[in-house]
């Protein structure tokens, strides 16, 4: 009995190819975008997901201003609070920190290869103390050469991409930069990161940096790692409180900011989410469009075969057998556009991951899990169906006699 509905279905569509491919074409269109931006979305979830292990999760930043961390160019805060001396202390003293350091961030003029560009400086402490920190610290691994250590003054790490991808020449140990016209040799390389930012930065001794920039008691940030057996979130809200203390503000008007990565993450996960689901609204709005289509074009048809419907119904056929025909000829409409659009989705999808590769995220990959594909499917169809329901009943209550007449 189904397989004769679906044989039918198939010779209706058969037999107006151009007008079914046209329907399609809606649903496919409206399909694929869904497609690609779910799964370059979800591509990115798992990638800042990774960032996150890659990080750790025992690890707390301290923010000048009551904004949250800001991704922003580094030393361009629009705050006018700032970290000191003494508010690192505090962080060092508080229960359940292991280890905190404060770092100065600044865009300053790297000249390499007779080039001037502006870059993200970090000055960072070179006691001894700190180096494990460091060492634990994904962004602040040194891929290649050595540490900065105690003593070192015009000395400095950049980033694996900061020679080449900035400059046009490769920057290698030994090699000679300067920083606001200042000379400074290269002792190491930074690890990659996948982060084009990070992988661009230069990294310079703290004391340094202070004279530098004439930041003697002014730090961008403190980075924090939690004793084990401590909870990030726990020994955030310890800090916070302790800050306010030493700051005299009172809660939720506090000038500094205390986050965990996890926090940061969820952050970013929250925007993320939000503008994958819009667009993803947006691109739906070529769903309906494609529905409107399969409406027409299945009205169409039950007017092209109305005597077709009274023959049917005159030997035999109920209303439900006619209106499972009609239902299935608009079904497979939506599946094949769905297949289509699922088809170029990925297609698509894979041309955006390459581009983004491209510009330097060489660890993100788009995901396309098999609930992505099924649900575009399963959505595809219903969408077909929905659209066909009203033609197919609008077909199944006709009398036989009428349907007879019809020319």
């Amino acid at each position: 009995m189904w397989g004769d509905y679906i044989r039918l279905a198939v010779d209706g569509i058969a037999h107006r190819k151009l007008r079914s491919w046209l329907t399609m074409m809606g649903v496919f269109i409206g399909i694929m975008a869904v497609v690609t931006l779910i799964s370059l979305g979800q591509g990115l979830q798992k990638y800042i997901d990774y960032q996150f292990e890659k990080i750790g999760g025992d690890r707390i930043l301290v923010t000048p201003g009551g904004g949250g961390f800001s991704s922003g160019a580094p030393g361009g805060s629009l705050t006018s609070a700032k970290l000191h001396d003494d508010d690192l202390d505090i962080v060092k003293k508080t229960r359940g920190v292991e280890t905190a350091l404060g770092l100065i961030m600044q865009t300053a003029t790297i000249g390499y290869n007779n080039k001037n560009k502006f870059l993200s400086v970090v000055g960072i402490p070179t006691d001894a103390e700190y180096l494990p920190f460091l060492r634990d610290f994904e962004y602040a691994k040194v891929g290649k050469g050595a540490y900065l250590k105690k003593g070192d003054r015009f000395k400095a790490i950049v980033g694996p991409a900061t020679g080449k991808d900035v400059y046009g020449k490769e920057l290698d140990v030994g090699g000679r930069i300067t920083v606001n016209d200042v000379e400074f040799v290269v002792v190491g390389i930074s690890a990659e990161t996948g982060n084009p930012a990070i992988n661009r930065r230069v990294i310079i001794p703290q004391d340094t940096a202070k004279e530098l920039f004439s930041k003697q008691d002014d730090y961008a940030m403190f980075g924090v790692k939690v004793q084990k057996g401590f909870e990030p979130s726990d020994v955030a809200e310890k800090i916070k409180e302790r800050l306010r203390k030493h700051r005299n503000v009172k809660e939720k008007e506090e000038d500094f900011s205390v986050q965990t990565f996890e926090n940061i993450i969820a952050s970013f996960k929250i925007v993320l989410n939000m503008l994958t689901i819009v667009l993803s609204g947006i691109a739906a709005i070529s769903l309906i469009v494609g529905g409107v289509g399969i409406m027409t074009t299945m009205y169409t048809s039950v007017l092209e075969r109305t005597r077709q419907i009274g023959i049917m119904k005159s030997i035999g056929a109920r209303n439900s057998d006619i209106l499972f025909i009609f239902m299935a000829e608009s079904g497979i409409l939506g599946l094949v556009g769905g297949i289509i659009g699922v088809v170029f989705g990925l297609f698509a999808s894979f041309i955006g991951e390459n581009v983004v590769r491209y510009y330097g995220i060489k660890e993100y990959a788009l995901y396309a899990g098999p609930d992505l594909i099924l649900g575009a499917l399963i959505f595809s169809v219903l969408v077909g169906c929905a659209s066909g329901y009203f033609p197919a009943k609008r077909a199944s209550t006709m009398k036989p006699v009428d349907a007879l007449r019809y020319i």
